[in-house]
């Protein structure tokens, strides 16, 4: 990181990778303010957390009130569910939030670059700046900023991608920011104890709707409390004893039906993906990707061909719980780093 004490925001959540990060980035002289984002009436420990790490590192910290803007996460997370898909939120506020209205506040206020504390790479090459991801792939998080701005990424710095956490744990008690020791959240910020199910049946009660499990065929195996408990792939919790492993393999909203098969309906050799956004400039023929499906995915090697309107990708060998609602993002390998070239959303999957 090469500073010349330029101004930079970095995004304070509270947490140890965002003090982390911030601590670095003194470290290598860079002029540093941090950002606290509130989305939620429940933010005020988060908030308290960042207010005294920000303290520790004599940066002042400005106050985001997004809780507004953010009622857009929350619309989006609740009509994935209602067209019976699974939504990503974290991706979406990725492009709406951090990497939007964030770093619009950032530069209002005379910063230069923006800075968060996820596990990627931002790389120099051919004059070309890309997202990669981080050098530790078990905790990469490239895949959740493939939908961001591509004009963002020239002002972004992310300082964790070099790291293991093990390591970003041993530099903040270095840095003596506090949050060495501070547990590492699972959980979506807007989902209290992680039941989203609770949350969404409090919005939208019309999806704690009865309705059938069936079989491909149409045959009835069961009963379910509202389509929205279930994802493709699901294995446990089906309420239906088949005497072999079923997974879910449709959900249904409009007939309010969940479909339950075999391992080998659940497995597919296309999907199709909308909304793409590209990274890079847009390829006009086909190509060799990595493409993740989920967060964690170690991806799967495909062809990617862009198609009017959407993105058609072939995968080698068949995979499983193709899941509409979710991301595919694009990595093409150059020289021992792998690019987010681009990502799309999951609209359907084919045999």
């Amino acid at each position: 990181m090469v500073s010349n004490a330029r101004k930079v925001f970095v995004a304070l959540s509270g947490g140890v990778d965002s003090s982390t990060a911030a601590a670095l980035l003194l470290e290598a002289g860079f002029n540093c303010a941090g950002v606290f984002m509130i989305t939620s009436d429940q933010a005020r420990k988060a908030q308290t957390d960042a207010e005294e790490i920000a303290d520790k590192l004599g940066i002042k910290l400005y106050m985001l009130d997004l809780r507004g803007d953010f009622e857009r996460i929350i619309d989006y997370f609740c009509s994935e569910y209602k067209r019976g898909r699974t939504p990503n939120p974290c991706v979406f506020c990725n492009r709406y939030i951090k990497f939007g209205k964030m770093w619009d506040f950032a530069r209002g206020n005379g910063a230069e670059l923006f800075a968060t504390g996820h596990y990627a790479r931002i790389l120099k090459n051919n004059n070309s700046t890309g997202l990669y991801e981080a050098v530790n792939a078990s905790k990469d998080q490239s895949y959740a900023l493939a939908m961001i701005d591509k004009d963002v990424l020239p002002y972004v710095i992310f300082p964790m991608g070099e790291y293991s956490k093990d390591r970003t744990r041993e530099l903040a008690g270095k840095f003596e920011v506090g949050t060495e020791q501070k547990k590492e959240s699972q959980e979506i910020c807007f989902i209290p104890n992680d039941d989203y199910v609770a949350v969404l049946e409090e919005r939208c009660p019309e999806l704690a709707c009865k309705g059938d499990i069936v079989d491909s065929s149409g045959e009835v195996l069961g009963e379910h409390n509202g389509v929205h408990r279930f994802t493709i792939g699901q294995r446990r919790g089906l309420r239906v004893a088949m005497g072999k492993p079923y997974y879910v393999v449709k959900l249904d909203a409009k007939s309010n039906t969940v479909t339950l098969g075999p391992k080998e309906e659940v497995m597919h050799r296309k999907l199709f993906a909308t909304d793409v956004n590209w990274l890079t400039n847009e390829p006009q023929s086909s190509f060799r990707a990595k493409v993740k499906i989920r967060y964690n995915d170690e991806g799967v090697s495909t062809r990617v061909s862009p198609q009017e309107g959407c993105v058609v990708v072939e995968f080698d060998e068949p995979v499983s719980a193709v899941t509409p609602g979710q991301l595919a993002a694009f990595y093409v390998q150059e020289g021992e780093n792998s690019r987010v070239v681009g990502g799309g959303w999951i609209d359907k999957a084919a045999d």
